[in-house]
C-alpha cells in the first residue's frame, strides 16, 4: 500500500513539475509572440551559429572524417551544443529567430527536472517542487531564457550534471563501499561524465561552477582512502573526454589566443575593475538582490533563521533530541554541499575580470534550492501563507517586469521590489533588416554579397544583418569594417555594398567617421535605398557606382559545356611591380561557372615553361562569389570581372599573352580554354593606370612570399589576413587559391612562393595534413631557412605530434638556437612528451 501511495506521489509531483513548465513556457511565448525587436550583436551571432549547423546537418556525412573536422570548425571559439541543439529544433519546426528560442523550452524542461532532483535528493519531494517554481519567477533566469544566449543553456546543462554528481555523491555514501561496485554507482559516475561533457560543449566556464564540487569529492576520497570512489569520478571524467575532446582538439589553439581578447581586452574597453579591486570581487554579490529579487532574497533566509532558532529550543526534548540530530546532520550535510558549489563558483567567476551578471547564471539554481528550503520549513498555517504570499508577489513582479500592463503603480513596484528587471516586448515599429537584404538580392540576385555595416548599436550592427542574411540561404553577410584607419582605403575598396545610418553610431572608433564619408561622399558608391528607423535616423544603403563583378542570364545558348572566355580588356601598356586592371568575360552554363577555377598565366612571348618572365592571376570565376539563391538557375550565363593583377618588380620588359586552363573545383576535370587574341605591354616608363583592388587569391599569394622572411613577417601576414577575411566571410579564396596552388606544383614548376602560400592556404583553413604536406615540400625548396622547419613544427605542435615537431626544429635551432620563437617550439614540444626539465629550460627564455 506505501509503495503504491509513494508512486502515486511520484506522478502527481511529475504533474505539478509538468504544469510549472508549461505555465513558463506560454508566459514566455507570449512574449515572444509580442516582440518585434531584432536581436543584438550577441544574440545574432550565436543565432547564425546555430543556422551555420542547420545548413551542416542537412546533408551529414557521419562516418566522414573530413566532415566531422569541417563540422567542429563552424565554430572555432564557442562549443556548438547550443547551435546543434537549436539546429535540430529548426529541422523540425523551420528557421527564425521565433523558432530557434524553441531550443530556450527544452533547456527549461532539463533545469527544472534537475532543480527537482537536487532539492528532493538533499532533502524533500516539496522542496524540489519549489526550487524549480522559483527558478521560473527569479528575474534573472525569467529575463535570459527570452535571450538567445548560451547562459541559460549553460544553467541548465550545469544543474543537470550537478544533480548528477550529488545523485552519485550520494549512492557512494549509503553504507559501506563494497566491491564490486553496485551498478547504480557506476551509473551515475557515468552520468556525470555524460553531463559534464556537455556542460563544457555549451560553454567553457561550464568548469568555474563545477570544478569545486569534483575537487571536493576527489580531496574527500583520498583524504579517506576510498579508492573505488575514486576510481569512479576519474573514470567519469574520462568518459566526459568523449565527449568534448574531439571539438576541443580541434579548435584549442584558437581557444587558448582568443581567450585574452574574451577576457582580459574586453574588461579593459568597458572600464571594469582589476583584481585588485574590492569592487572586482564584490560584483556579483552586488547583483544578488536584482538576479533573485527583494521579496525571495528576504523571505527564506529570515524564515530558515527563525526555523534554526527554534529548532533549537525544540531540540532540548531527549525524546526528540536524537532524530533531531540525525536528521539536522543530514541536512546541514546537504546545505554545506550547496554552498561548496555556490561559493566556488562565485570565487572562480570573479576571477574572471570581464564581469556581467549573467557569467554567474548557473549558480541560481542552487540558489532557489536554499531558498526553497527556508520557505518550507514552516508547515503552519501561517507559514504557508508566508510562503504562497511570497510566491505570488514574486509571478506578479515577474508579469510585470514583462509585460507592461501595470502603469505607474506597476512600474513603482518593479523599482522597488525587483529593479533593474524590466524586460519589455519590443512593439512599435519593424527595422528594415529583411528589407535591406532583399534589396541587396534583388539588386544582385546571382551573387553571394558581402555588406559593410558601420554603425554599431543594439539595433543596427554586423552581426544581425549578418543572421538576416543567412536566413536568405547564406546570400549576404554582414562584416564590421572601416575600423582601422589605415585600412579604410582597402575596406572602401574591396566591397560593393556598406550600410550607414544617421543619429547614434554605437561603440565605434575614430576610423568610423573617415569610413562613413569615403563611403556617402568618395564617389565611388551611390545610395540604392534608405529606410526611417523607429528613433527617426534613417538608415541607408549604398552600392558600388562600377561594381566590380557582373553576372547575368544570356538569351543565347551555349552549344558547348565548356567555358568561353570572350573577352580580356588590359592596358596596352603598363609598369611592373603595381595592380594592373584587368577585366575577364566569361560565358557558359551555371555549374561549370559557379565550380570553375581559372588558371591564368600571363607569359613573355608565348613561353611554355613558367618562369621569372611570366605571372599568374588564378582565381574563381566571379571570385567564387556565384550563388543560385533558392533555385539553381538555368541556361546560359554571361560573368564580367573587373579585377586587378599583379605581376613581380622582377618582371622584365617585354610583350604578354595570356594562356588559360579551366579546373573544376568538385570533379577535378581540367582543360585549356581558348583565349581572344590580347597583348600586354610590359614597360618601365609606362604611365601610371588606376587599378581595382587586387583580389583576395592575389593578395593571399603575395602574402605566402613573404613567409621566408620570418616572425616579424608572420605578424604582417596575420594583421592583412584579418583583414582579408572580412570581404569574403566564408574564406572561400583559401580554397581557391589551394586548389590551383595544388595543381600548379603538380603539373608544372616547383616555384618556392607557391609551396609557401599553399602552406598558408592549408593553415588558414586548418586542413592539417594539408599544412602539413605542404610545409615539408616547402622545407625541400627552401631547405636552408630556418623558418620553413619551424612553420612545420608548429603545425605539428597544433596537432599533437611533439616527436615530429621535435624533430623538424633540428635545422632551425642548428642554424640558430637562440632564437626565442624556436625555443619555445621546443620547449613545448618537450613539454607534450613529458620532458619537464628541456621544457624548463626552453621556455625560461621567455623571462630574459
Amino acid at each position: 500500500m506505501s509503495n503504491y501511495k509513494s508512486k502515486r506521489n511520484k506522478y502527481k509531483n511529475l504533474l505539478i513539475l509538468g504544469i510549472i513548465w508549461l505555465l513558463g513556457a506560454l508566459c514566455d511565448r507570449i512574449w515572444f509572440a509580442l516582440d518585434r525587436s531584432v536581436p543584438a550583436w550577441d544574440q545574432a551571432d550565436y543565432l547564425t551559429g546555430s543556422l551555420n549547423y542547420w545548413h551542416a546537418l542537412q546533408n551529414p556525412q557521419w562516418f566522414n572524417q573530413e566532415w566531422w573536422q569541417s563540422f567542429w570548425l563552424l565554430s572555432s571559439k564557442i562549443p556548438p551544443l547550443t547551435y546543434i541543439v537549436t539546429a535540430i529544433v529548426q529541422n523540425i519546426f523551420g528557421i527564425g529567430p521565433d523558432q530557434a528560442t524553441l531550443m530556450m523550452l527544452f533547456f527549461s524542461a532539463i533545469l527544472l527536472t534537475s532543480v527537482y532532483g537536487l532539492g528532493t535528493v538533499l532533502f524533500s519531494e516539496t522542496v524540489g517542487l519549489w526550487a524549480a517554481a522559483l527558478c521560473q519567477i527569479l528575474p534573472a533566469l525569467y529575463n535570459f531564457r527570452l535571450e538567445f544566449l548560451l547562459d541559460y543553456p549553460l544553467t541548465a546543462v550545469v544543474t543537470l550534471s550537478f544533480f548528477c554528481l550529488t545523485v552519485w555523491r550520494m549512492t557512494v555514501d549509503k553504507g559501506v563501499f563494497a566491491s564490486p561496485a553496485p551498478p547504480a554507482q557506476w551509473f551515475w559516475a557515468a552520468a556525470f561524465g555524460l553531463t559534464f561533457g556537455l556542460a563544457l560543449m555549451v560553454k567553457q566556464t561550464a568548469l568555474f561552477f563545477l570544478l569545486t564540487p569534483i575537487v571536493w569529492v576527489g580531496v574527500g576520497a583520498l583524504r579517506h582512502r576510498r579508492w573505488g570512489r575514486l576510481l569512479q569520478l576519474l573514470g567519469g571524467l574520462c568518459f566526459s573526454v568523449l565527449i568534448f575532446g574531439p571539438w576541443y582538439r580541434t579548435n584549442w589553439l584558437i581557444i587558448l589566443t582568443s581567450g585574452k581578447r574574451a577576457t582580459i581586452d574586453s574588461a579593459i574597453a568597458e572600464h571594469q575593475p582589476g583584481l585588485d579591486k574590492l569592487e572586482s570581487w564584490i560584483y556579483y554579490w552586488n547583483q544578488l538582490p536584482y538576479q533573485v529579487s527583494l521579496p525571495l532574497l528576504f523571505v527564506p533566509p529570515v524564515s530558515l533563521l527563525i526555523w534554526w532558532g527554534r529548532s533549537k529550543f525544540a531540540s532540548e526534548n531527549p525524546k526528540l533530541e536524537t532524530i533531531a540530530s540525525s536528521k539536522a546532520n543530514q541536512q546541514n550535510s546537504s546545505l554545506i554541499w550547496l554552498l561548496v558549489f555556490c561559493v566556488g563558483g562565485y570565487f572562480l567567476s570573479c576571477l574572471n575580470v570581464n564581469k556581467h551578471e549573467r557569467y554567474v547564471l548557473p549558480y541560481l539554481p542552487v540558489v532557489t534550492v536554499f531558498l526553497a528550503y527556508g520557505l518550507t520549513r514552516w508547515r503552519s498555517l501561517f507559514g504557508q501563507r508566508v510562503r504562497w504570499g511570497t510566491f505570488g508577489l514574486a509571478v506578479i513582479l515577474m508579469l510585470l517586469n514583462l509585460f507592461p500592463v501595470g502603469g505607474v503603480v506597476g512600474t513603482w513596484m518593479t523599482q522597488v521590489l525587483s529593479p533593474n528587471s524590466q524586460h519589455y516586448p519590443y512593439m512599435k515599429q519593424e527595422f528594415p533588416h529583411q528589407q535591406v537584404i532583399a534589396q541587396i538580392i534583388q539588386t544582385e540576385p546571382y551573387l553571394r554579397s558581402t555588406l559593410g555595416v558601420l554603425p554599431s548599436t543594439v539595433e543596427v550592427n554586423q552581426h544581425n544583418f549578418n543572421y538576416y542574411g543567412a536566413l536568405r540561404n547564406f546570400q549576404v553577410y554582414g562584416r564590421q569594417v572601416g575600423i582601422r584607419k589605415k585600412f579604410v582605403e582597402q575596406d572602401a575598396r574591396s566591397l560593393s555594398w556598406f550600410v550607414t545610418k544617421t543619429g547614434d553610431q554605437g561603440p565605434v572608433k575614430e576610423a568610423q567617421a573617415v569610413m562613413v564619408k569615403t563611403v556617402e561622399q568618395g564617389g565611388n558608391f551611390q545610395l540604392n535605398k534608405s529606410w526611417n528607423l523607429p528613433d527617426n535616423s534613417q538608415l541607408m544603403l549604398y552600392h558600388q557606382q562600377t561594381p566590380t563583378l557582373e553576372v547575368r542570364q544570356t538569351s543565347q545558348q551555349n552549344s558547348q559545356a565548356k567555358i568561353a572566355l570572350s573577352q580580356v580588356i588590359v592596358p596596352e601598356k603598363a609598369r611592373p611591380g603595381v595592380p594592373i586592371p584587368v577585366s575577364y568575360e566569361w560565358s557558359g552554363s551555371w555549374d561549370e561557372l559557379q565550380h570553375g577555377l581559372v588558371l591564368l598565366t600571363w607569359r613573355k612571348n608565348g613561353q611554355i615553361i613558367p618562369n621569372t618572365d611570366s605571372w599568374i592571376h588564378d582565381h574563381g570565376i566571379a571570385m567564387g562569389a556565384m550563388h543560385p539563391g533558392a533555385k539553381k538557375p538555368e541556361g546560359t550565363f554571361q560573368v564580367i570581372e573587373k579585377m586587378a593583377m599583379l605581376p613581380a618588380s622582377t618582371v622584365p620588359p617585354g610583350t604578354y599573352t595570356l594562356d588559360a586552363i579551366y579546373l573544376n573545383r568538385l570533379s577535378g576535370e581540367s582543360y585549356p580554354i581558348l583565349v581572344p587574341k590580347v597583348t600586354l605591354q610590359i614597360y618601365p616608363q609606362a604611365s601610371a593606370t588606376q587599378a581595382p583592388e587586387l583580389d583576395l587569391v592575389t593578395q593571399l599569394e603575395s602574402l605566402g612570399a613573404q613567409l621566408p622572411k620570418g616572425t616579424e613577417a608572420v605578424t604582417q601576414v596575420f594583421d592583412e589576413v584579418g583583414r582579408i577575411n572580412q570581404y569574403d566571410p566564408i574564406q572561400d579564396y583559401l580554397v581557391q587559391a589551394r586548389l590551383t596552388l595544388e595543381y600548379r606544383l603538380q603539373h608544372f614548376t616547383r616555384n618556392r612562393d607557391w609551396a609557401y602560400a599553399l602552406a598558408l592556404a592549408n593553415v588558414l583553413q586548418r586542413r592539417v595534413d594539408g599544412a602539413i604536406a605542404s610545409l615539408k615540400q616547402v622545407t625541400q625548396l627552401d631547405p636552408e631557412n630556418p623558418y620553413a622547419h619551424a612553420y612545420l613544427a608548429f603545425v605539428q605542435i597544433y596537432n599533437w605530434q611533439p616527436r615530429a615537431a621535435e624533430k623538424s626544429l633540428e635545422p632551425s635551432l642548428a642554424k640558430n638556437p637562440n632564437l626565442p620563437e624556436f625555443r619555445v617550439l621546443s620547449g613545448v614540444a618537450a613539454l607534450m612528451q613529458g620532458n619537464l626539465v628541456k621544457a624548463w629550460k626552453d621556455l625560461s627564455t621567455l623571462r630574459k
